[in-house]
């Protein structure tokens, strides 16, 4: 019989803190050459040892063998200078020193098969992979050589789908493409950050999904939450077009936030991953309590399509929080599963 609710996480949980300094977000690492490969797979291996232990069904990487959900693909891709840097806002939200586009871009080789293939060894479990999604790759970037950010964006996707496909082969059950760009971004979403995302997992046959979410707990992020007004209704913008999509699951935040649950109406038919604990805050959930959000998001979703995950990541978190908030996702997930099947 499958699993009903099945628990997962939106992406990056703590690095330990003989790999990178940690509670950081592009920490960097604390080795380098073969040490770091080694530091990187035991990260993994004991980031994968965590979730199983807390009861998460679709496990991950935790992330653990990159510095930043974005910015570490892009490191291995030609036409990117990362010495000629550039300020811009990302987002629309905080300003940033980035790397320049100054030539096609191109991806020479895969970047996280090996790393998939490593973690594919160490479970039977089924494991999901995330990518950045396009629209978000060219926000973190200045862009010197297209001068557009829809062509830029076009060709990232091609670039993620040559990615996806080895990750399928390598044994990857769901791939993840992070798009937060799509809350910020609306006419674009619109014009052709969806296709762009529907041309990055063409011809996949494993399931897809798309993670939109209100950021980081960082403090860029939550100022720009106190801005939003008492609901956030960024999700309304681009879930009508996403309902239509050919991805599988929408990922999006719930735990704590103002976005009104009944949104989720909008993506009637796809599969949701729905954001159960807070990534924003130290203070961990009660089972119950995100019992009571997944109650609430049964209310638009079936339940054989409901995922509770996280609303993000959560490498800005200790390690000792982030293992309470994963113990908590299942036990809620597992009130709610008794109560269904009662």
């Amino acid at each position: 019989m499958k699993l009903l609710l099945p628990t997962s996480t939106a992406g990056s949980l703590p690095k330990p803190s003989w790999l990178a300094e940690p509670e950081k977000i592009w920490s960097p690492w604390a080795l380098e050459g073969e040490q770091l490969i080694e530091a990187k797979q035991d990260a993994l291996r004991v980031s994968l040892q965590e979730q199983v232990q807390a009861g998460i069904d679709i496990v991950s990487d935790g992330e653990q063998t990159r510095q930043h959900f974005v910015t570490t693909f892009i490191e291995h891709l030609d036409g990117v200078d990362f010495e000629k840097r550039e300020t811009v806002k990302i987002r629309n939200r905080y300003d940033a020193s980035v790397p320049s586009v100054v030539g096609a871009v191109s991806r020479p080789k895969s970047v996280f098969v090996e790393d998939a293939k490593f973690l594919r060894q160490q479970t039977n479990q089924p494991i999901k992979w995330a990518l950045p999604g396009p629209m978000t790759m060219i926000d973190t970037l200045y862009d010197g050589h297209y001068r557009s950010r829809e062509k830029l964006a076009w060709e990232f996707a091609k670039i993620l789908n040559q990615e996806a496909k080895e990750l399928e082969a390598a044994g990857v059950d769901i791939i993840q493409f992070d798009e937060p760009a799509f809350n910020v971004f609306f006419d674009e979403v619109n014009d052709w950050g969806i296709a762009t995302l529907e041309r990055a997992l063409e011809g996949l046959k494993c399931e897809t999904a798309v993670h939109i979410c209100y950021g980081y707990g960082i403090k860029a992020n939550t100022d720009w939450k106190k801005t939003l007004g008492s609901e956030w209704r960024q999700y309304e913008k681009a879930f009508p077009k996403l309902q239509q999509s050919k991805v599988d699951i929408i990922s999006l935040e719930c735990q704590n936030s103002r976005v009104p649950m009944d949104l989720i109406e909008l993506i009637r038919g796809k599969k949701v991953m729905v954001g159960a604990i807070d990534v924003a805050t130290n203070t961990i959930e009660t089972p119950e309590e995100v019992a009571n959000t997944l109650r609430k998001a049964l209310q638009f979703v079936d339940a054989d399509k409901l995922y509770p995950a996280t609303n993000c990541g959560m490498a800005p978190l200790s390690r000792q929080v982030a293992r309470g908030k994963l113990n908590a996702l299942s036990a809620g997930a597992q009130i709610v599963r008794q109560e269904l099947t009662a």
